[in-house]
């Protein structure tokens, strides 16, 4: 496959005015300047001639729902939220999602190749969420990294979800301790296996499915991806973040914006959104599109999401644009929907970028990804083109 005559926006270098992007199998092998292109190239290759466009890396959304609240409503397509127990990090995404949820459809052709979804923000340790491409009828066969992040949730949710019950926690106080308790005896779990492998005198503890999810997160091979909007939610996070020694990603950060000068200081990466949403709640009460573009000034390295099925996913790109028109830089927020939000989903080798041996996930435009007017004319996801409209 060749894709010439385009303006490549590679995301991890310049953007070419007028280039190529050569694909062999399911990875990327070329990537240069129409000069650099052998005279008759074109003829032995399936082609597809982006003159007048620009070809892009496939978008990453790396927080959103997808397959777990499927099309329309009702309890058969909603397995977002298992409220029966406030702790469940047990729980793994891979076992709900749907991946012939039409849903995934509106995601390739609008142009998101991969997906980072899970469970909802209930739950104070909700589960393991899963990274995938968004084509396939099997998800096991989508899988890019699974699990791909432990889902943690501050605030308002977890509140209104339990005050009724008197079964979970009815209070931020609440919420920060059951997760402190439970990352405490995940800590002590963690030691004890460690402990067992080194000596042969101690026995192993015996099984806890719960410790033993945690015992990846604890360790610093999972992220801990925390659901918080009011500032004080998000210094939280990363207080309990510095306790336990996790890798610290916070999910929607609304009021990150007040306090941009101490994420960059504590070095947190943001996924902003969803933007295309009211003031649902109250915790939303300083949502503002300048967000984004607030913490990338800041040096906040930030990536954004749509909360799918809060904004639909296929209005991702319109997200980045809404970004950019706020004041973010155009690059910059090309890159929080490529390259920063694969490499804050730990695959920033493998996706996010138009570079020689990653994954050919490619999405070709009639006009520049953040006009509104713009038409998406191909997708590839592993070499394969998806769609074509």
């Amino acid at each position: 496959m060749l894709i010439f005559n385009g303006v490549i926006h590679t995301m991890d270098g310049e953007t070419i005015d007028s280039g190529f992007v050569q694909v062999k199998g399911t990875a990327i092998v070329q990537v240069g300047h129409m000069s650099q292109l052998p005279p008759g190239a074109e003829l032995d290759h399936q082609v597809i001639d982006a003159r007048g466009g620009h070809v892009l890396p496939g978008l990453l959304d790396i927080h959103c729902h997808l397959g777990l609240y499927g099309s329309g409503t009702g309890f058969e397509g909603d397995d977002l939220n298992e409220a029966h127990d406030p702790c469940t990090p047990q729980l793994r995404a891979l076992d709900a999602v749907n991946p012939l949820d039409p849903d995934f459809r509106e995601a390739r052709r609008a142009g998101v190749t991969t997906v980072l979804t899970g469970p909802g923000s209930t739950n104070p340790i909700a589960g393991q969420s899963v990274l995938l491409k968004t084509t396939g009828r099997v998800v096991d066969r989508m899988v890019v990294r699974a699990p791909a992040c432990m889902k943690f949730a501050l605030g308002e949710n977890p509140k209104t979800t339990y005050h009724k019950r008197g079964a979970g926690p009815m209070t931020r106080m609440a919420t920060a301790a059951l997760i402190r308790e439970t990352l405490t005896r995940a800590s002590d779990y963690q030691l004890k296996w460690e402990r067992a492998q080194a000596s042969q005198e101690e026995d192993e503890p015996e099984f806890d499915a719960k410790l033993d999810a945690l015992r990846p997160v604890m360790s610093g091979r999972l992220p801990a991806h925390f659901h918080a909007h009011r500032a004080d939610d998000i210094v939280t996070a990363t207080r309990l973040a510095r306790e336990f020694g996790l890798e610290c990603v916070i999910v929607h950060g609304t009021e990150g914006h007040l306090i941009a000068d101490y994420l960059a200081k504590e070095g947190v990466p943001v996924i902003t959104g969803p933007c295309l949403t009211h003031r649902s709640k109250p915790e939303l009460a300083h949502l503002t599109m300048e967000n984004t573009a607030v913490l990338a000034q800041a040096g906040v390295q930030v990536a954004i999401c749509t909360d799918h099925p809060e904004t639909p996913i296929q209005h991702l790109l319109l997200c980045a644009a809404l970004a950019a028109r706020a004041g973010m830089d155009e690059e910059e927020a090309l890159a929080a929907v490529t390259i920063n939000a694969a490499c804050i989903a730990g695959e920033g080798d493998r996706l996010g970028s138009l570079t020689e041996g990653k994954d050919a996930d490619i999405l070709v435009m009639d006009g520049h990804p953040l006009d509104w007017r713009s038409k998406i004319t191909h997708v590839l996801i592993d070499g394969q083109e998806v769609t074509q409209v």
